[in-house]
């Protein structure tokens, strides 16, 4: 199957089918010329970025396209151990003459144990002063993390005569000697998890419950979690949070159980997470960094990449010494996904500076999407957001009901860029629904304050449909976490639709959902098995009547300036000029209602 894959929308199939003679094409050499200048072809016509895969024997086994900034650079298979690499290396274009590798790339060559990862600055029109770069792994640091090295520019002439095959196999030999008995994190990582108890009363969950639900964030993240621990003591201890015996105790443990990771339930000062590395040996994670990692691999859209790379460098910032962090410190596992290692190779100015770079970058998002609510509230578009725990089935439900596809899945955070449907009501009336980020206890703060934008779609909206998972043993408990967030982004005063979802796990005999039925505003259903979402949406057609009226209109032609701002305030549906006015059919906000008293004909 000779695929083309990545960005091919608007490429003819002229293009295409150069693209797939490529397949035929061998190099066993670092790149052929003969490649080179093909894909140095390609790439100035379409002025996209081109990505080929190449195996150690010269075969090209896959190729991709890009846009003119980035090509995806998919992962591949059949890794052979920490002392041994993929046996496949990436050769890419870059669209306007830059031979240079990115962080990205960089990268990239780490954490996919690229044999090499190549670079062509393609410059036009004359192809034969294109130069390029490479990168290698060349070893292992005192942190069992891959180390790489960046060389050229080299003409495509000179390229073609570096000994490529020596060259790899020589890094392989001292890949060999340096990894030993140790295990880079080729497989999911070993992770054991840390809880302390330590009298405080401000929380409804037990350390049990929350290191249970910490377990599953770990499980989400792709960590093998191995064991829990719980410390009691009667508050943390400044330096190392559950004191340095313990650490100490946990170190010996963690030495002689292979452990990678280290995970604690609650949220280390920078101070507290050195230290306890410095004992410990392997890496610390907090509970806020776990869950900024699974924002990290979860973001798709733009701005979600841009609202969790915004939290990671809030977090991080405080945790830059000195000089900055290292490089060679960050090669790849939990914990360190999102900005990527070249944003985090930087002082706190340029961390500063990344910051107000990337807060601009999502007003302006904001912006669109400021109009785009306006021109809806201009319409008297009836707005109504999902909110819940995580994993509470908000995604299932508008799915459901917007017979949409939208991923959902039996997973933490499975669902972070907030989803929009249009939904007809029964009565005919359409309402714009949007699914939203899941809440979860302790929430972190940077995510709230960096994801604000995207909530504003809670804080706008005309009514929230609460989503509970009633067959959770905590779900009052989760229930609070949402009501604590909604209270944070100023959300609490908003009207609420309580639903009780996956009635279909709860136990035959209970009568839970019956007893829950009984409260105001409260609907039980199930949105897997599709139940009684019928009530649900009645309750919703209650509350937009209360919101919006549909009203006939005479505005006589001496008020003409009535019916200019009817058409400014309120969704004209008909309008007709008959000898006493204009007699108009709109859907007017109930707050405006009196001021049309006089002229209303008939109200619905």
């Amino acid at each position: 199957m000779r695929e083309i894959k990545g960005n091919i929308k608007g490429i003819r199939d002229s293009v295409i089918a150069e693209l797939q003679k490529l397949y035929d094409m061998q190099s066993p050499q670092l790149v052929s010329q003969e490649l080179a200048a093909k894909l140095a072809d390609i790439t100035e016509y379409i002025n996209r970025e081109i990505s080929v895969y190449i195996t150690r024997s010269g075969q090209i086994i896959e190729i991709a396209v890009g846009d003119n900034a980035t090509v995806e650079l998919p992962s591949f298979s059949g890794r052979r151990g920490a002392g041994r690499l993929s046996g496949i290396r990436c050769i890419h274009t870059h669209p306007g003459g830059n031979p240079h590798l990115s962080g990205v790339d960089i990268s990239a060559l780490k954490n996919n144990k690229y044999d090499a990862m190549v670079a062509i600055g393609v410059v036009s029109p004359d192809f034969t002063k294109s130069e390029l770069t490479f990168g290698l792994i060349t070893g292992i640091d005192s942190n069992e993390n891959y180390t790489a090295e960046c060389y050229g520019p080299y003409s495509i002439e000179d390229a073609e005569n570096i000994n490529f095959v020596n060259t790899v196999s020589t890094i392989e030999r001292i890949l060999d000697k340096q990894t030993g008995t140790a295990s880079l994190q080729v497989m999911s990582e070993r992770a054991i998890l840390i809880g302390m108890e330590w009298g405080r009363n401000d929380s409804l969950w037990t350390v049990d419950d929350s290191l249970e639900e910490l377990k599953q964030l770990a499980d989400t993240a792709g960590a093998t979690v191995i064991k829990k621990f719980i410390q009691k003591r009667p508050k943390p201890d400044p330096a190392f949070f559950i004191g340095r015996g313990k650490v100490q105790e946990l170190a010996l443990y963690a030495q002689q159980e292979n452990i990678d990771l280290c995970i604690f339930d609650d949220e280390l000062s920078p101070a507290q997470q050195r230290n306890i590395e410095s004992v410990m040996g392997i890496r610390i994670l907090d509970r806020t960094a776990l869950i900024l990692d699974i924002f990290a691999q979860r973001a798709r859209t733009n701005e979600g990449k841009l609202q969790v790379e915004l939290a990671q460098l809030q977090y991080t910032l405080p945790r830059i010494m000195g000089k900055g962090l290292m490089l060679s410190r960050l090669g790849g596992g939990i914990g360190t996904r999102g900005p990527g290692e070249t944003k985090l190779e930087v002082d706190r100015r340029r961390i500063r500076d990344r910051i107000a770079f990337i807060k601009d970058q999502i007003e302006k998002v904001k912006a669109v999407r400021s109009l785009h609510r306006s021109k809806r509230k201009k319409n008297n578009v009836f707005e109504v957001s999902l909110v819940g725990y995580t994993n509470a089935g908000k995604s299932t439900l508008l799915n459901t009901l917007t017979n949409s596809d939208i991923y959902a899945k039996d997973q933490l955070f499975a669902t972070l860029d907030p989803t929009t449907r249009q939904l007809t009501l029964p009565n005919k009336q359409e309402i714009i629904i949007t699914d939203t980020v899941g809440f979860i206890q302790r929430l972190p703060h940077q995510l709230i304050a960096a994801f604000r934008s995207t909530l504003e779609v809670v804080t706008e909206a005309d009514l929230l449909v609460h989503v509970i998972d009633v067959s959770h043993e905590l779900y009052k408990e989760q229930a609070a976490a949402v009501h604590e967030v909604l209270k944070e982004i100023g959300a609490e005063t908003k009207p609420v639709i309580t639903v009780y979802n996956k009635i279909d796990k709860l136990p035959p005999d209970s009568k839970l959902a019956d007893r829950l039925a009984l409260e105001e505003d409260t609907v039980c259903i199930s949105a897997a098995k599709k139940l009684n979402l019928e009530s649900l949406q009645q309750m919703i057609e209650s509350h937009l009547k209360s919101k919006a009226v549909e009203v006939i209109l005479c505005i006589p032609y001496a008020e003409t300036a009535k019916a200019a701002q009817l058409h400014e305030t309120a969704n004209v549906l008909e309008q007709e000029y008959t000898e006493n006015g204009a007699v108009m059919k709109v859907i007017l906000p109930v707050e405006d209602l009196e001021a049309y008293n006089e002229y209303i004909l008939k109200s619905e």
